[in-house]
């Protein structure tokens, strides 16, 4: 894991007070962050926002396939493909994660089970 994606994980670093800020007054500032870390929170928020969005956008086509009975127009080997890198993205992250679940593991699956669901519905109704 960078150094980068613990920070945002854990936190800063404890100073010598500890991550409480012992010795600090209750008044004592906060340092800014840095242009990295204000990028990188913004960046993970994006993340979140536009991969949550897009497990939804999956609805439409499924809608589509379902209400038309017809799947003619969709590729069950490019839905397959990105169902395989779904799962696959998924698993690399939990392996890079130190074995541990988060949000972009979350979304991968996510992602993964409506990429699944689409490939089960264009199957269907083609055999």
């Amino acid at each position: 894991m960078s150094l980068s994606a613990l920070h945002l994980r854990l936190g800063p670093p404890a100073g010598p007070a500890g991550r409480e800020g012992r010795g600090a007054g209750p008044g004592a500032a906060q340092p800014a962050a840095s242009p990295r870390q204000t990028y990188l929170t913004l960046l993970t928020w994006a993340f979140t926002l536009f991969n949550s969005v897009r497990v939804f956008s999956y609805l439409p086509t499924l809608w589509a396939i379902h209400a038309s009975g017809d799947s003619s127009q969709h590729s069950l080997i490019t839905w397959l493909t990105w169902l395989g890198a779904n799962v696959t993205m998924a698993l690399w992250l939990y392996e890079h994660n130190g074995q541990r679940c988060n949000r972009a593991v979350m979304v991968n699956i996510s992602n993964a089970v409506m990429c699944l669901a689409t490939s089960a519905l264009i199957a269907w109704h083609r055999f």
